[in-house]
C-alpha cells in the first residue's frame, strides 16, 4: 500500500508544482517558423471549416485536451471540468496515467469521471511503458475499460524516470510490448512522449510496430522533468536535482523538429509541446502534424477557477487565433492548412538540414 499511496501523493504533487514552479523550458521552435502571409487570401473568415478527422473519429476543431492527470481524490474534480469543456466543445480529451488506478482502485473513479462527464467525446486511456511491461495487455484493456475510452495512448518517460530516484529505468522490451499490444487489443494504440520528442528512427520502428499514431510530446513546453527537479529539492536529495538541472533544461528533440521528422511517415501526428496559441496550432498542422493537444494553459485555469466555461472561454480564444491564422494564410479547411506555405529559419533550420528533412519544407514554397 505504501508504494501505491507514493504514486498517488506524486500526481497531486505534480500539479501544485505546476502551479507554483516555472516548469516551462521554452524552446519549442515555433519562433522558428513563420507562416507566409497572403495579401488576397480570396476566403470568407466565417465559412473557415476548422472539423477534423483524427483515428476515425470527428472534432470540432484541431485540438485536444492532453492528458495531464488522475490518480488521487482531489484530481477527480479537475478531470471533471476538462471532461465537461470537451464534452461542450467536441473535442478530444485524454487522461493522465492511470498507473495509481491498477496500483489502488480506489482511484478509479478519478478517471471514470472523464466518461462519465464526456458520454460522447473521443477518450483516450494513459499509461506508460514501464507499467506495459509490468501488467501486460490485460492492464492495458483495463485501463481501457475503466473509462470506456476510444484509444490508449503508451507514454513515453525515461527522461522523467531517469531523474526520479524511483523511477524505472530498464527500457529493455518495451517495443517489443508495444508490438504485442498492437497485435492483441481492437482498440488504436498511440504512443506519445512526454517532453523530449521523437525521432525519425524511433517514429519509423514505431510505425512498424502497429502504433496508431504518434503524439511527439516535444522538447518546449512543460518539463515533468522540471517538476521531478523541484520534488528532488523539496526533499533534499541533492542528486536527483542535480540531474533534474542538468538535463531537464535542455535534453530533448524539438516540438517543431520532432513534428517534421514523424510526418514523414505515413501515420497521423498529434503536435504536444508548447502549443500556447492558435498560431502554434496553424504552424504544427503546416508542419505536418493531423492535430495539436495542450496541457498546462488550461490547467492553469482549471486549478484557478475550477470551472468548465473558463477553461472553454480559453480554449475557444485558441481557436479564434487559429481562424485568423488561417485566415491571413488562405486557408478555409483544415487540409489547406497543411500545404500552407512556411519559412523555417535560425537553429531549428540548421538542426532540419542537418538531419536531411529541410526539403520536405521546401518542397512546400511555391513559385
Amino acid at each position: 500500500m505504501a508504494n501505491n499511496d507514493k504514486t498517488s501523493r506524486r500526481k497531486i504533487e505534480q500539479l501544485h508544482i505546476s502551479m507554483r514552479e516555472d516548469v516551462e523550458v521554452r524552446a519549442p521552435g515555433f519562433a522558428d517558423v513563420r507562416l507566409m502571409h497572403v495579401a488576397l487570401p480570396e476566403i470568407a473568415k466565417d465559412e473557415i471549416d476548422l472539423k477534423t478527422k483524427f483515428l476515425g473519429y470527428s472534432f470540432n476543431c484541431p485540438i485536444m485536451i492532453a492528458s495531464m492527470t488522475g490518480g488521487h481524490p482531489d484530481t477527480k474534480r479537475i478531470n471533471a471540468v476538462f471532461a465537461e469543456a470537451a464534452d461542450r466543445l467536441g473535442i478530444g480529451i485524454g487522461v493522465g496515467s492511470q498507473r495509481a488506478a491498477l496500483e489502488d482502485e480506489r482511484h478509479e473513479d478519478s478517471f471514470r469521471v472523464v466518461r462519465d462527464k464526456a458520454p460522447d467525446s473521443f477518450i483516450y486511456a494513459n499509461l506508460g511503458a514501464p507499467q506495459l511491461l509490468e501488467y501486460g495487455v490485460d492492464g492495458v484493456e483495463r485501463v481501457i475499460e475503466m473509462i470506456d475510452a476510444d484509444a490508449v495512448a503508451i507514454h513515453l518517460n525515461f527522461l522523467q524516470e531517469a531523474i526520479q530516484p524511483e523511477g524505472n529505468v530498464d527500457a529493455r522490451g518495451c517495443l517489443d510490448a508495444i508490438r504485442e499490444l498492437c497485435n492483441e487489443i481492437k482498440k488504436p494504440v498511440i504512443v506519445k512522449e512526454t517532453g523530449a520528442g521523437v525521432s525519425y528512427s524511433v517514429a519509423r520502428k514505431l510505425v512498424a510496430a502497429g502504433v496508431a499514431a504518434i503524439d511527439v510530446g516535444g522538447f518546449g513546453g512543460t518539463s515533468l522533468a522540471v517538476a521531478e527537479l523541484h520534488r528532488a529539492r523539496a526533499e533534499g536529495d541533492d542528486l536527483s536535482e542535480h540531474l533534474g538541472e542538468l538535463f531537464s533544461r535542455d535534453w530533448g528533440i524539438s516540438t517543431v523538429e520532432s513534428i517534421v521528422e514523424c510526418s514523414t511517415l505515413s501515420i497521423p501526428v498529434i503536435a504536444t509541446g508548447g502549443i500556447r496559441t492558435g498560431i502554434d496550432v496553424a504552424k504544427s498542422i503546416a508542419l505536418g502534424a493531423d492535430i495539436c493537444s495542450a496541457a498546462l494553459p488550461f490547467l492553469k485555469v482549471v486549478m484557478d477557477y475550477l470551472n468548465a466555461d473558463r477553461v472553454i472561454a480559453k480554449i475557444e480564444e485558441m481557436v479564434e487565433e487559429l481562424k485568423v491564422a488561417m485566415f491571413l494564410t488562405g486557408c478555409s479547411t483544415v487540409p489547406e492548412l497543411k500545404d500552407a506555405e512556411l519559412v523555417v529559419t535560425g537553429t531549428t533550420r540548421e538542426i532540419m538540414e542537418q538531419r536531411g528533412f529541410l526539403d520536405r519544407i521546401r518542397l512546400k514554397m511555391r513559385e
